[in-house]
């Protein structure tokens, strides 16, 4: 690719690193990251697996997973959460390019070491900001789960739990 203009944003910068790059743009900061350890990818497949069979069964909407760029905004804010859901009847949606536009109903980001403070502060902070629904933080560890609910426009933290992701929206748990 040949760059006539060079870019003069991070969120230009990052509309043309080359696709399937970890990285991400939250408030105009271009932030890369490394590819994550097997414990997080083997709690990652799990959750998926159960959580996309009640999603599908129930026609709730569609899970779908990192590497995937979702554009919180057009200028400032890109994301790649480990598991996100859009819910049907909302505004965000699968753009034809591949991204999604928009704030999906949930995100759970699975900590790998080195982005805990990452996850459970900045994104928590931009998730709340943008509007996201639910959001799950799990340490794979640990298996705890912070668990975030926008109530009024503002996080309320729910009742954190060990092995158990349970969703108000959902009005469900699963186990893992």
């Amino acid at each position: 690719m040949q760059i006539v203009n060079p870019p003069r944003t991070a969120m230009e910068v990052f509309k043309i690193l080359p696709e399937g790059t970890l990285a991400e743009v939250i408030n105009n900061r271009l932030l890369m990251a490394a590819s994550p350890f097997g414990l997080h990818q083997r709690l990652l497949k799990s959750l998926i697996k159960k959580i996309d069979s009640w999603v599908e069964q129930n026609g709730w909407g569609e899970l779908l997973f990192a590497p995937m760029d979702v554009y919180l905004d057009e200028v400032a804010n890109a994301v790649q959460p480990d598991i996100f859901i859009l819910q049907n009847g909302d505004n965000a949606y699968v753009h034809n390019k591949g991204f999604v536009h928009g704030s999906p109903a949930i995100i759970i980001e699975i900590l790998s070491e080195g982005n805990k403070d990452h996850d459970k502060v900045v994104k928590k902070n931009l998730y709340e900001k943008f509007e996201v629904k639910e959001y799950f933080i799990v340490d794979p560890e640990t298996k705890e789960v912070i668990h975030y609910l926008l109530t009024a426009n503002k996080y309320i933290q729910q009742e954190t739990r060990y092995a158990s992701l349970h969703s108000n929206l959902f009005n469900t748990a699963f186990e893992f």
